[in-house]
């Protein structure tokens, strides 16, 4: 019975992910399919789940100042100039499909790159899903996801919980390590709250310098 349920939930699955990739087809405007990732590779990639980090590598990276690691908010401008994470861009995921006047896709330079790593997120993993396989059905490299967003990051970062009494030593060792990264970030205590939807609530003042950010037409850098 067990194995009946595991071979139906991989049929959803896959029903799902079908249908994700012919809509991602239907909004990549005159596309080079000759320059594109095949369908079938994108589709087993998306399974593999290679393209997910945690939340605790993007901490462990931004506090040890990883210049070959980017950030990339796509959320609105508004939720962006609210809260973000430190040396993020932002570049809305309604914005990436954006050209030039000479008809090059506006964030190239940013998204297809061989030497930095782009990692996205937003409050959940919708809309960051939807970023990485636009960017990956162009055949653009080295973009990964956030996996759970920052409601995750609150969950682990800002608000970790301590292990059972029978925890084991890697599991004391992540929780220190979430001890060291909050105080990192906040310094403290912080109201932050959120559910399982992509809106976070109650967001705690932003935690970077606002004022060394370009605006969204300069990239968000």
């Amino acid at each position: 019975m067990d194995n009946i349920k595991s071979i139906k939930k991989r049929y959803i699955l896959m029903s799902i992910l079908l249908i994700g990739l012919a809509l991602l087809l239907l909004i990549l405007p005159e596309r080079d399919s000759s320059k594109e990732l095949e369908p079938e590779k994108l589709l087993f990639e998306i399974i593999d789940k290679n393209h997910f980090v945690t939340t605790d590598y993007v901490a462990d990276r931004i506090i040890n100042n990883d210049n070959y690691v980017i950030l990339i908010d796509i959320r609105q401008p508004e939720e962006f100039a609210n809260f973000s994470l430190p040396g993020a861009i932002n570049i809305p995921l309604n914005n990436i499909l954006d050209k030039t006047e000479s008809g090059e896709y506006k964030w190239k330079d940013y998204l297809n790159n061989d030497t930095k790593k782009n990692i996205f997120y937003s409050n959940g993993n919708t809309y960051s899903n939807q970023a990485w396989m636009i960017t990956r059905r162009l055949n653009y490299k080295n973009n990964y996801i956030m996996e759970g967003g920052l409601n995750k990051w609150k969950e682990t970062i800002l608000d970790p919980q301590r292990p059972k009494n029978e925890a084991d030593n890697n599991e004391l060792t992540l929780y220190n390590f979430r001890k060291a990264a909050k105080l990192f970030f906040v310094g403290g205590d912080t109201k932050y709250s959120s559910d399982d939807s992509e809106t976070v609530k109650n967001k705690p003042a932003p935690i970077i310098n606002k004022n060394n950010k370009k605006n969204e037409d300069e990239g968000g850098c």
